[in-house]
């Protein structure tokens, strides 16, 4: 490909909406273009990268025994309040009214698999079978950020496996794990496989993969010493229980202090502290209310200097909701009484390590302390139910965790009968005629957030410098004044033939522009090998061949510089 017929032209200067440094040089080198927020097009070299990608990811895929499909993106909004999660995920559907009725373009694809293939899986005989495709889905998100990070209208290569049974579902999944850790080491990028919550796919068993950067909106908490490796919506630390307080009747009587202004843990801390009992905000309670689907009240307790993580299935109450609900003192709610106003009580584990609080008073200004488990107020269930943070003890083997900043690349869930207790439809007729529901599970990697996760990685001070597995192109050659010297476009032209020739894709500069210009665009772009053709090396009998990593210029006679740059291709992939 000639650059003078290549749709590119170069930014000298990033957009002033372009916070990520990867949003900045996709920009720049003409990659991709902004349309609206969080809605991108991809440019000639944006598209290849996306090509190059999708076709590593669905290599491993086939590697695996997956048969690719491609489902359609608008979904009748029936399939999806079949699932009830038309409700559940209402905040990022985005809605379409038609001649032909109401539809969602599809964030994801649950419904609509099992929609396309269960004519066909029908019978034990047809399982197991995974499928997968590459797809466009888009999600209302309230706000996209940092380019191909967080969108809109978004890539992603997604799988579903169908199964007779758990061990065979376990089995697939394996498949698919192995496919993941494939695609993303021929990639090339660092990553790790976590342990993480389900969310709003749903499922037991899950995995995601996360990959270090500055710039990511979460976080994973690994062990140093061990394997231990977990989002930090999921993750949890060792808590030492110790042995049950005896005598409970023996410790002084719980308190009451009038508090009148201090709704939340620090002022009530330091409200308490002035009426003459020191406290601390690790010996506050933390008391919060929260619903299941069905409407049922549950108070969640952890101690007052931590962050609650709120379990699966649950959702904290709305400020509007209290009313309803005259027992619930906003500000000043306490665990006393809870399961007589019919709340179940679940607490983090070092409740019951602590076991006396200061905690709200259940009345309308006023906290206690000395409110004491067991006796004061009783826990129906223990859970890990705080946010990790840096420096807890790991649930393995209690060595310090540490949190790592990250971007979630893929994720893996074993759904079990998540969706086929739901959906009659899926379902297979077994050995015996009998009616059975798909084991399940499902896969995902965001590809166009792959490509932004890449340019962070792959880039420095001049731009990006994209790995070979994925870049647009593999070499490009740079004739420097051309226009003034007939030998340089001459040979120039000529390595770029013998490229062609022995198939490596190869891009020429041919623009007239200045020297200095050029080099900088084509750093900026960020192919692997540059191939430098200019008069003062051609009057040495040489050519230079730079390597974009790390910078490093070689120079080669040119009867070897053919031979040096296909040599060094090699090495690279």
């Amino acid at each position: 490909m000639q650059m003078s017929q290549l749709v590119f032209k170069s930014l000298r200067e990033s957009p002033s909406e372009a916070e990520a440094k990867s949003h900045q040089l996709l920009l720049r080198a003409a990659y991709i273009r902004r349309l609206a927020s969080g809605v991108y097009s991809y440019l000639p070299l944006g598209l290849k990268v996306l090509s190059k990608v999708s076709q590593i990811i669905r290599e491993e895929f086939d590697r695996v025994g997956a048969q690719e499909v491609l489902l359609p993106a608008l979904h009748p909004l029936e399939i999806w309040e079949s699932t009830g999660r038309a409700e559940k995920m209402s905040d990022v559907l985005i809605h379409v009214e038609t001649k032909g009725g109401s539809f969602v373009l599809g964030p994801t694809h649950e419904e609509a698999v099992i929609e396309a293939v269960h004519q066909d899986l029908s019978s034990y005989r047809d399982l197991p079978a995974i499928v997968y495709q590459i797809q466009t889905k888009f999600r209302d998100e309230p706000r996209s950020r940092y380019g191909l990070m967080r969108t809109r209208e978004f890539i992603m290569a997604d799988g579903y496996s169908f199964d007779a049974d758990q061990e065979g579902m376990r089995s697939s999944y394996r498949k698919i794990y192995e496919a993941y850790n494939n695609a993303f080491g021929r990639i090339g990028i660092p990553f790790e496989a976590v342990e993480a919550d389900s969310g709003a796919i749903g499922g037991d068993v899950n995995h995601e993969f996360m990959s270090p950067a500055d710039i990511g909106e979460d976080h994973y908490a690994k062990c140093p010493q061990c394997d231990y490796r977990a989002n930090i919506e999921a993750a949890r630390r060792r808590v030492a229980i110790p042995a049950i307080l005896k005598n409970l009747d023996e410790l002084p009587e719980m308190s009451f202090h009038y508090t009148p202004d201090a709704p939340g843990v620090d002022i009530a801390v330091e409200a308490i502290t002035k009426l003459g009992v020191p406290l601390t905000a690790a010996e506050m309670l933390k008391c919060l209310v929260a619903k299941d689907a069905a409407g049922n009240l549950f108070m969640l307790l952890v101690p007052g200097d931590r962050e609650i993580r709120v379990p699966s299935g649950l959702t904290l109450l709305l400020d509007d909701e209290f009313e309803q609900f005259p027992f619930l003192y906003k500000g000043f709610i306490g665990p006393m009484s809870a399961q007589t106003n019919g709340m179940s009580v679940i607490a983090d584990y070092s409740v019951a390590a602590k076991m006396i609080f200061a905690t709200g008073g259940n009345k309308a200004g006023y906290h206690v302390s000395g409110a004491v488990l067991g006796r004061d107020f009783d826990v129906d269930e223990f859970q890990s139910l705080v946010v990790v943070r840096e420096g807890d003890p790991c649930p393995n083997c209690g060595e310090p965790l540490e949190l790592v900043r990250s971007v979630e690349i893929g994720h893996t869930f074993q759904l079990g009968l998540a969706y086929s207790s739901l959906l009659p439809q899926a379902s297979f007729t077994g050995s015996d005629g009998e009616q059975y529901p798909y084991f399940m599970g499902c896969y995902g990697i965001g590809v166009t957030r792959l490509i932004a996760v890449i340019a962070e990685h792959f880039s420095d001070e001049k731009g990006l410098c994209w790995p070979v597995s994925v870049a647009p192109y593999e070499v490009v050659v740079v004739p420097l004044g051309a226009s003034r010297s007939a030998e340089v476009q001459d040979t120039a032209q000529s390595i770029y033939n013998e490229l062609l020739g022995l198939g490596v894709e190869t891009l020429i500069d041919d623009r007239k522009l200045s020297p200095g210009v050029s080099l900088a665009d084509v750093d900026l772009m960020g192919i692997p090998l540059e191939v430098i053709v200019g008069s003062k090396s051609l009057a040495e009998g040489c050519v230079e061949v730079k390597l974009r990593s790390d910078g490093t210029v070689l120079k080669v006679g040119l009867v070897d510089a053919v031979s040096l740059v296909t040599e060094r291709l090699r090495k690279l992939k």
